[in-house]
């Protein structure tokens, strides 16, 4: 039988000078300054708010209507 090593205990405290030991570093928006909580956030350096207004949605096509002018039916 194979013999697996224990795993490190979780619930230790990191050691000094780690990055846990600091915990989460502070992350801020590049166009506010507001600090970012969210992962995706974080990793894009722009909060939601900010993010929506420098790539806006496109518009749905779906709900889009508009009139075009039409030649009569023949017959009518």
């Amino acid at each position: 039988m194979e013999s697996f090593e224990a795993l490190p205990d979780t619930d230790a405290d990191p050691l000094p000078g780690t990055a846990g030991a600091a915990g989460r570093r502070q992350v801020r928006c590049r166009m506010c300054g507001r600090p970012l909580t969210g992962t995706a956030s974080r990793r894009t350096g722009l909060g939601p708010a900010c993010d929506a207004r420098l790539h806006p949605a496109p518009p749905d096509i779906r709900t889009r209507r508009h009139e075009v002018e039409q030649d009569t039916l023949p017959g009518t």
